[in-house]
């Protein structure tokens, strides 16, 4: 006698590959779309699943994009690293962090972008990491007049500067070698570090 399974639910055994099919296709449709723009119809027909199947892992498409959010390098650790060793040379440490942490992943960057500024309740989660990892983190160091600002101002040079090198593509930025854009970028914002 078979045993037969709910509509939706995974066949025993391949769990694991079509949850990751399913968020490897999603990852690229929030990135190349936003969050309004994916379909989690189309998401299904191109990972090769049902879309009960998507409702099954994740619920709604909003727990889609948070599952695809499972940053593949920890911002948290790496800034706080970077910043602990003291202003001196921040910058340059913070920028080449940066670009060597995104620049493998820059569809995960770039769906984060899309998605923020494509909905109103979706750029909470890049609000929070800005403000509560990067900026607080820089105010732990910072010292002078204006530092929030200054924090502030830092933030804003580093997702800006990613956000055209992974999500507009403007060139030359987009295809630099890291080492010329860490060269080029970081003493003006070194100057904001003091």
């Amino acid at each position: 006698m078979t045993t037969r399974r709910t509509p939706g639910r995974p066949a025993s055994g391949d769990t694991a590959d079509r949850r990751s099919a399913i968020l490897d296709v999603a990852r690229a449709h929030f990135a190349a779309k936003g969050f309004r723009g994916a379909s989690m119809r189309a998401i299904a027909r191109e990972a090769g699943v049902d879309v009960s199947l998507i409702s099954h892992y994740f619920g709604d498409k909003s727990r889609l994009l948070v599952a695809t959010m499972e940053l593949p390098v920890d911002p948290v650790d790496k800034i706080r690293s970077v910043i602990a060793d003291g202003p001196d040379g921040m910058a340059e440490r913070l920028l080449r962090t940066f670009i060597e942490s995104w620049d493998p992943h820059h569809e995960v960057f770039s769906a984060l972008v899309r998605t923020a500024l494509g909905s109103d309740d979706a750029h909470a989660p890049m609000l929070e990491v800005a403000r509560n990892v990067l900026v607080a983190s820089l105010l732990e160091v910072l010292v002078g007049e204006e530092r929030e600002l200054r924090a502030s101002l830092i933030a804003s040079q580093l997702i800006g500067m990613a956000t055209l090198r992974y999500v507009v593509r403007l060139e030359p930025l987009a295809s630099a070698d890291p080492a010329d854009v860490v060269r080029q970028y970081a003493p003006p914002m070194q100057l904001l570090i003091g």
